[in-house]
């Protein structure tokens, strides 16, 4: 079994290393990494690791968080598709697709940016509603949505009235984008976080600015 395993540690020569040790320690393989931020001294990376079925997720935050200065920001299952090129492979299936090209980006949206569930929310006459959405969506949509039109990425406050109880109820990570000069947002949901780094908005940002253009 995979899990995505999001993790800061100490920006240093050996940290990385020393972590995969620590999980190999307790039966994990390190499928991939990918880095989502870099502060002053610390890094986050997001990191696959395959481990025995029956093994129990606790072990390998017992594990990394042995290590001095790490901390485990979160842990899920997860059943992705690796692939490094992910960004420019979604791009491409908008580009290309003969159907509905919004459903394909709110379908390919969840692996390539690491969420739960992906929604294109328009604007209309009687407010915000949904257009397309992941086949993991909540079927619960939101009625209201103040922060829109949305000018640039922005990670949204999960807690907030608009909010329904039941993702408030999931403690759902929210972000969304623009795409492009439309009324329409690309909206992220990540339940049970970890919240939105500024680094992830950017990067949703970009690929919301691409897949804006090539839907011209």
């Amino acid at each position: 079994m995979s899990y995505l395993l999001r993790v800061q540690l100490p920006d240093r020569p050996g940290s990385l290393g020393a972590l995969a040790v620590a999980l190999g320690s307790v039966g994990a393989d390190i499928l991939s990494l990918d880095v989502v931020e870099r502060g002053s001294g610390f890094a986050v990376d997001d990191l696959v690791v395959d481990v025995a079925t029956g093994s129990l997720p606790d072990t390998l935050i017992t594990a990394a968080e042995h290590l001095p200065d790490v901390r485990v920001d979160s842990i899920r299952p997860y059943s992705g598709i690796l692939d490094t090129h992910r960004e420019l492979e979604l791009i491409d299936n908008v580009a290309t697709a003969r159907s509905d090209r919004l459903q394909v980006l709110v379908d390919g949206a969840p692996r390539v940016l690491r969420v739960g569930w992906s929604t294109v929310m328009d604007l209309g006459p009687h407010g915000a509603f949904r257009v397309v959405g992941s086949p993991s969506a909540p079927e619960t949509h939101a009625g209201d949505a103040p922060w829109m039109p949305l000018a640039k990425a922005t990670a949204l406050d999960g807690e907030a009235e608009w909010v329904p109880q039941s993702w408030r109820d999931m403690d759902t990570a929210l972000a969304a984008a623009p795409l492009g000069n439309s009324s329409k947002v690309l909206l992220l949901g990540r339940s049970g976080g970890p919240e939105f780094r500024p680094s992830e908005v950017a990067r949703l940002g970009y690929l919301a600015g691409i897949v804006a253009t090539v839907l011209g």
